[in-house]
């Protein structure tokens, strides 16, 4: 043995000395090691959350998700709270796959019928000579395409003079009857022109250079340009009808909101936002919860920005008004309302995240991101079942049966929230639920209240559609012009009318000077239905 050892040895203050520093840098080895997995796991979820964006369905619909559930299994782990993971026995058989049908043609389609006989000499019998008697018919139905047609309206005004007075040298009196009103003064298109190019860009994403080239195949040279400063004009005329639907807006009870991206050459943000507002359903309906509700979809720009002054001055109003405002997790809708309801779609897609990201388990042991999304499917279960009764009713179920299921996810989430990590994205959708639960919550209070916020995501999406087409606007003016005719073209679609008819009628009554505005409501009008 060494004088060095020994005298360690003898030491015994030295030797309590070195352990604690030994005990020291074990625990710092440790953390480290720690923090190296928790950033590796976080940078794993990322990973696999790229490669499901980009290679993965976009679909969120959960393969079997009533069938994730062993009970013994989870009541082992969780067995103190009552949560009830028990899959619904599957009663219904089998469906055998249908021979699938062509469906008939439209029967308000003209017709035109096309004889094909065989010859003269065919009518006879190849057997005895006789002469051959119809005895019935065959029809099959082809549907033709007829394009488009372009002609030119000239409007001819005959002038009228007096010759007596211009024989005698009197002033002369010319009569002429006035131009017929046009949304365009001294333009050449014509109402159903504008709603051509209109719906063309706005409801079927088809962009302004694209139509450009349409109409020289019918040798009309139609610039682009020249359609842009269309486009400006008649949401210019349009403008008076969107501040009406605006404030038939502030007037629902229930009000959807979102936004989305978009780029505006003109301005210096790198990310400029659109917004959507909207109420009642995405198309007439018979459901109980929309009757009284006006189906309106407006979009709204505020030069680019996506402040909480935005929503505030959107949604500011002279009258008070104790309605519901419908949103996601964005803080920007704080200062807007104190009646805010949270997103059930949001709170669900935060765990089909962190279902993606953990990754297959190579046990087959129920994970919590699946027990969260079984959870939720529940309450979905239950907005289904409802659907179609009665407010008093829908309220009552509500308040007996979602209202239980929601006190067993909120103590589900409590306990689960000290088991994972916050960085991981389990544990942000823990978090993200336990932030907005008095939102999340408060579709209980209000039968006509929805359990997500789709309305205004589907209400979005013509937009985002579009935006891939066209890309962009040039200017902040341009962008409050889309805004205006988007909601036009929406709106006009939740109230079961044809956009073209529509924005066609609107623009031809709009250019005369004592229009009712109120006679344009969509709700108003007598045109045809989709």
């Amino acid at each position: 043995m060494t004088k060095s050892i020994q005298t360690l040895l003898d030491d015994n203050a030295l030797l309590q000395q070195l352990l604690l520093e030994q005990q020291a840098l074990l625990e710092s080895k440790d953390s480290q090691i720690f923090e190296l997995n928790q950033s590796y796991q976080t940078l794993l979820e990322q990973f696999r959350l790229a490669q499901h964006h980009r290679f993965g369905r976009s679909s969120e619909v959960c393969e079997d998700q009533g069938e994730l559930f062993n009970e013994a299994e989870t009541l082992a782990e969780d067995d103190t709270l009552a949560v009830d993971t028990t899959p619904e026995a599957e009663t219904t058989p089998p469906k055998t796959k249908e021979k699938p049908k062509r469906k008939p043609l439209p029967e308000h389609l003209p017709r035109v019928q096309v004889f094909h006989d065989i010859d003269e000499a065919d009518k006879q019998c190849d057997c005895c000579g006789h002469q051959l008697q119809k005895m019935g018919e065959n029809i099959s139905e082809k549907l033709e395409f007829i394009p488009a047609k372009v002609r030119v309206i000239e409007n001819i005004r005959l002038k009228y003079s007096c010759q007596h007075c211009e024989k005698h040298g009197t002033q002369s009196n010319i009569k002429q009857a006035p131009l017929p009103s046009s949304p365009i003064p001294k333009g050449y298109a014509t109402p159903n022109l504008l709603s051509q190019i209109i719906t063309s860009k706005y409801q079927y994403a088809l962009p302004l250079y694209r139509q450009e080239m349409l109409f020289k195949q019918h040798g009309i040279e139609l610039n682009r340009k020249t359609m842009a400063d269309w486009m400006m004009k008649s949401a210019a005329l349009c403008k008076p009808l969107y501040d009406l639907l605006h404030q038939q807006l502030l007037q629902q009870p229930v009000i959807h909101a979102d936004e989305t991206t978009l780029k505006v050459i003109n301005d210096e943000r790198v990310k400029s936002y659109m917004w959507v507002y909207c109420s009642g359903a995405d198309g007439p309906s018979i459901e109980p919860r929309y009757q009284g509700l006006r189906n309106i979809v407006l979009y709204d720009y505020q030069d680019g920005s996506r402040a909480s002054t935005c929503v505030s001055h959107f949604l500011a109003t002279e009258q008070t008004v104790s309605g519901y405002l419908q949103v996601d997790g964005y803080a920007a809708y704080q200062r807007a309302s104190d009646k805010l309801v949270g997103c059930w779609a949001h709170a669900r897609r935060k765990f089909k995240e962190a279902l993606v990201a953990q990754g297959k388990s190579k046990t087959g042991k129920v994970s919590k991101a699946d027990m969260g999304l079984s959870m939720i499917a529940k309450l979905y279960r239950i907005e289904t079942q409802i659907q179609a009764l009665k407010l008093e009713e829908r309220l009552y179920f509500r308040r007996t049966h979602s209202r239980a299921q929601l006190a067993i996810f909120k103590q589900w989430l409590d306990k689960s929230v000290q088991q994972v990590s916050k960085r991981s994205k389990l544990g942000e959708a823990i978090q993200y639920s336990l932030n907005q639960w008095s939102k999340l919550r408060r579709y209980t209070e209000d039968s006509r209240l929805n359990i997500d916020n789709n309305r205004a995501e589907r209400a979005v999406k013509p937009f985002v559609i579009g935006r891939k087409n066209w890309l962009f606007n040039h200017n902040h003016r341009g962008a409050e012009a889309s805004a205006i005719l988007y909601s036009m073209i929406e709106t006009a679609k939740a109230n079961g009318l044809i956009p073209f008819d529509y924005i066609e009628h609107c623009l031809e009554q709009l250019s005369y000077a004592d229009c009712d505005l109120n006679k344009l409501l969509p709700w108003n009008m007598a045109l045809a239905k989709a």
